[in-house]
């Protein structure tokens, strides 16, 4: 999973096919994250285009559209409007099943977006910190029940940069109990389903500890 890719320099047509080119080889195990742009004077030095405010989510808006027309089984596709469009364009080839876009997101109409069309969100406890992901989880939830959709259906993953070392007052920073429990709090309270690790250092010793002493335990803590 790219996490995420920068659409102002990826057209989602190619990228659609790109996605659903490399599902099919993997055999269904990508899954593909969105972002509606950053750094964008690196964009426009490169040869993108430079958004802002509202035209940056209308244009990811429209690229939802585009991208899951192209994974679909029509003989011929038109979709997109003002940002991108594709006319009389062939769709192929066809993904598994479980292809999926996931968000970026943590601003308010983001949020509004993914819940109306996304099938998972990824945000980082650095930049959707444990204050703001409640109200940012149920913005989500409540867009997805405007849109005629089931909150639970959306993946909701949580990037978790931290250590598994001694006890810590220090969210993520403590022993793999403190882990258990803090992973608890996420899914009973918050609607999380799911966790990448981004461990500060000793990398290697740190996936070896949190794949050894955090998983099984926060599984059967859960279950």
């Amino acid at each position: 999973m790219p996490t995420v890719a920068n659409l102002p320099l990826r057209p989602p047509a190619v990228l659609a096919k790109s996605a659903a080119s490399l599902d099919v080889l993997t055999g269904g195990r990508l899954r593909l994250g969105l972002g509606a742009g950053a750094f964008w004077d690196q964009i426009v030095a490169m040869g993108g285009p430079r958004r802002a405010g509202l035209d940056r989510i209308r244009a990811l808006d429209e690229a939802i559209d585009v991208i899951r027309a192209l994974w679909s089984d029509a003989r011929s596709v038109r979709a997109g409007g003002e940002f991108y469009r594709v006319r009389d364009v062939e769709p192929g080839p066809r993904p598994g099943g479980e292809l999926a876009i996931w968000l970026g997101a943590n601003g308010p109409r983001m949020l509004d977006l993914l819940g109306a069309k996304a099938d998972g969100w990824q945000p980082s406890l650095l930049h959707l910190g444990l204050d703001d992901l409640p109200a940012a989880s149920a913005r989500v939830d409540a867009a997805a029940e405007r849109a005629g959709r089931v909150p639970g259906s959306i993946r909701k993953v949580y990037n978790i940069t931290g250590l598994v070392g001694p006890e810590s007052p220090r969210p993520f920073r403590g022993s793999a109990a403190q882990w258990v429990d803090q992973l608890a709090v996420l899914v009973g309270r918050h609607g999380m389903n799911g966790f990448v690790f981004w461990p500060e250092s000793d990398f290697d010793r740190q996936v070896e500890r949190f794949a050894a002493e955090v998983v099984p335990a926060a599984r059967a803590a859960l279950t």
